[in-house]
């Protein structure tokens, strides 16, 4: 069965209740899954007063007592993997083992802040004066409002929360419309495992307004968000003009280089299965391919073959490899990249279209010989199209790897280590992966640069966005 959707304020579930509501659609089958409601103007004001009272008694509670919540909700997670998993895939589209290993995968999101929540050291200054004692603490910044996307609705909604309850912070959290149910069984994880009424406050509403309210109240201390980078700007200029602190984690256009001294075969099988990870909408999905000119041709038909190969369906269909794009605007998104592609002389060599029937679904598509100053190569793609382009000297490669404002991740392939220091050195990218993918877990910190965004999630960067530094000294 569905998630009952509902509001989550000051410990209670709210459902609709004759509050505005909007549907919830099945990607794969155009299916109505359930009505969203809408939080009100009084909704917002009631969640902030929670999140500011709880936030008086929670500052001021254990590590210990913070881990063991934390613990609870990772078991909790596990246990509801496979429901909750279920249901991301009918809201969001996945295929269900992606979904059901993101719950799972999650679970040590919970487990790491668990354990870190209980080192959140200060330190002692030696003083210039025998007298005097001098000391730093770290605490808590206060209310937090996050906002969180579609594309992997439990895992980044999860990462604020954890980070913002371990560290002593309340939150208010507003998840992705279109993808709610993850969010929702997110609140009943952490209702049952027994955190206090109002540290966790779970609201919905139209995205632009939900945000202004909460960021220009007082009550709020920080803001986190995931998302675009046109309306990550837009928060942040909003935060800023209240003094507010933020992380910032947005959009990428991740180049992958594939120098000739590589293991083309297992580069090119290894990057065609992570390009269609939850159909391409992946903010770290490599989406930039600069092959180098000797192997070029060698990885175009094994990558290319191996993503014609993928099987595409509904999420829930046994053997799917890949569902439908999140909702229709990413397939008219898709169309306008292949017609932009044909126009600066593209070759597809599989895919490009839409195939038959009903669903959001696009071909698994890979695109060669563009231009640098094509759509495909200059914009973040968020889908399930791949572009290949030749390179000759790496230096060129790396040049046109940096040429764009973007700085989330990077994906090298070589077999030689003066390669590998050189454009690990040279990217500029807040993570570089060499020969394997290797972010985005739970002890290592998710970030990026330039446009990409400020600040890290995970790893023992974790609490750096959510802790204030005080100083004092005493005679």
């Amino acid at each position: 069965m569905y998630e009952k959707l509902a509001l989550y304020i000051d410990g209670v579930f709210v459902e609709s209740g004759g509050r505005k509501t909007e549907p919830v659609v099945n990607p794969a089958t155009g299916e109505v899954l359930g009505h969203l409601p809408h939080a009100t103007r009084e909704d917002l004001g009631r969640a902030l007063a929670a999140a500011q009272r709880a936030f008086q008694t929670w500052r001021k509670t254990s590590p210990l007592e913070r881990s063991g919540i934390l613990r609870k909700v990772a078991q909790l997670a596990r246990e509801r993997a496979e429901a909750i998993g279920r249901n991301i895939t009918l809201d969001q589209g996945k295929p269900l083992a992606e979904s059901v290993l993101e719950v799972q995968v999650c679970s040590e999101h919970a487990e790491w802040h668990a354990e870190e929540c209980r080192r959140v050291y200060g330190r002692v200054i030696p003083p210039r004066r025998h007298d005097i004692r001098q000391f730093v603490v770290r605490e808590p910044v206060g209310v937090c409002a996050a906002f969180t996307p579609w594309n992997f609705p439990f895992n980044q909604a999860i990462r604020k929360i954890v980070a913002a309850i371990g560290s002593g912070c309340t939150l208010i959290l507003k998840g992705p419309e279109t993808a709610p149910s993850a969010v929702v069984a997110l609140a009943r994880l952490f209702h049952d495992a027994g955190l206090p009424a109002g540290c966790l406050n779970v609201v919905w509403g139209v995205p632009a307004e939900v945000s202004e309210y909460l960021i220009e109240s007082p009550v709020v201390r920080k803001v986190s968000f995931t998302g675009s980078v046109p309306v990550g700007k837009q928060l942040a200029a909003l935060a800023g003009a209240h003094m507010k602190r933020g992380t910032w984690e947005l959009g990428g256009h991740s180049p992958a280089i594939v120098f000739d001294d590589a293991n083309v075969d297992d580069a090119a099988v290894m990057l065609a299965k992570f390009k269609l990870r939850n159909a391409g909408q992946v903010c770290v999905s490599p989406s930039r391919f600069f092959v180098q000119s000797k192997v070029y041709d060698r990885f175009a038909e094994r990558f290319t073959s191996v993503i014609a190969s993928t099987k595409v369906g509904n999420g829930l269909e046994a053997g799917t490899q890949m569902g439908p794009l999140a909702h229709s605007r990413r397939i008219a998104a898709m169309e306008a990249f292949m017609e932009d592609a044909r126009v600066n002389g593209g070759e597809i060599l599989t895919g490009g279209k839409r195939p038959a029937g009903k669903g959001y679904f696009f071909l698994p598509t890979v695109v060669a010989a563009l231009s640098d100053g094509a759509k495909l190569m200059t914009e973040e793609t968020f889908g399930p199209i791949a572009p290949l382009v030749r390179f000759d000297d790496p230096e060129d490669a790396i040049r046109r790897a940096n040429s764009l404002p973007y700085g989330l991740s990077s994906y090298v392939f070589t077999e030689s280590l003066k390669r590998a220091n050189y454009a690990a050195n040279a990217l500029e990218a807040g993570m570089v992966n060499i020969n394997h993918l290797g972010s985005a877990l739970a002890e290592t910190p998710f970030g990026g640069i330039k446009d990409s965004g400020i600040g890290s999630e995970g790893g023992t960067e974790t609490f750096g966005g959510y802790l204030v530094t005080k100083f004092v000294t005493q005679c």
